[in-house]
């Protein structure tokens, strides 16, 4: 499993192969089995099918084609809305609506889909995760008509794979741990040496026509306006969908 996992890569282009319901639920029951907080399963999953449906998704995904392409993509959703209306209908009162709770249920949320692509991936299926899901979740909360206490936190693209691509970089084991307290002395130049040196990182750079890599990060792919711009989209997201913090 450890090799398995070692050698993963993302999918984006995928087979016209169906994926049935069976294997759907079975991947769904491993996932399910995720740790939680207090094991109160505070998520819930939209799966979307029909064509028109993912029409009308793709531009929340910025017309990626994998929306299109799959054929499923799976919302994941932060979900206190369920377990507070058990709370009711038992005589109990709940009090879910809070940044401690939005913030517990979307942890959870991202150890169930963590836990359903690790599954996915074990029986031959591909997955891509889309960010876009917090850039737009108020247009997804429309179109998948999410009630109060329900908030889109990703997105996961499924299907059988249609290519098999490089894997990407990833940081030095030893730059992303510390033993017993943090270390704030490590050498980050030497770090991110490999990444900065990859052909395409280079190209990147060229093309943006900027100085180092790290500026093609601030500057163009996630930069402090557009950060600033959908941090206040989300938040007011998550207030009108009933979490008050």
């Amino acid at each position: 499993m450890q090799n398995f996992i070692k050698h993963r890569y993302s999918v984006r282009k995928y087979l016209s192969k169906d994926i049935s319901n069976e294997l759907l639920n079975e991947l769904f029951e491993t996932a399910f089995r995720a740790s939680n907080t207090g094991n109160m399963q505070t998520y819930s999953v939209i799966i979307t099918r029909d064509v028109k449906k993912k029409q009308e998704l793709s531009p929340c995904h910025f017309n990626q084609t994998m929306i299109m392409e799959a054929p499923v993509v799976l919302t994941f959703c932060a979900d206190f809305r369920r377990f507070s209306k058990w709370c009711e209908l038992s005589n109990a009162k709940p009090a879910y609506n809070n940044f401690l709770s939005f913030f517990s249920a979307a942890t959870d949320t991202l150890l169930a889909a963590q836990t359903f692509s690790t599954a996915a991936e074990s029986k031959g299926l591909g997955i891509c995760y889309l960010g876009t899901t917090n850039y737009m979740a108020q247009e997804i909360i429309d179109i998948l008509e999410l009630p109060s206490l329900v908030i889109p936190i990703t997105t996961i693209t499924l299907g059988y794979p249609d290519e098999q691509p490089g894997q990407t970089d990833r940081l030095p084991v030893d730059g992303l741990i510390h033993y017993e307290t943090y270390n704030d002395n490590k050498d980050i130049k030497a770090m991110y040496a490999y990444k900065e040196s990859l052909p395409e990182m280079q190209k990147f750079v060229l093309e943006n026509e900027k100085e180092s890599l790290a500026q093609v990060f601030t500057d163009i792919r996630y930069n402090k306006n557009n950060n600033e711009a959908f941090s206040k989209r989300l938040l007011e997201v998550i207030k009108n969908q009933g979490f008050l913090f």
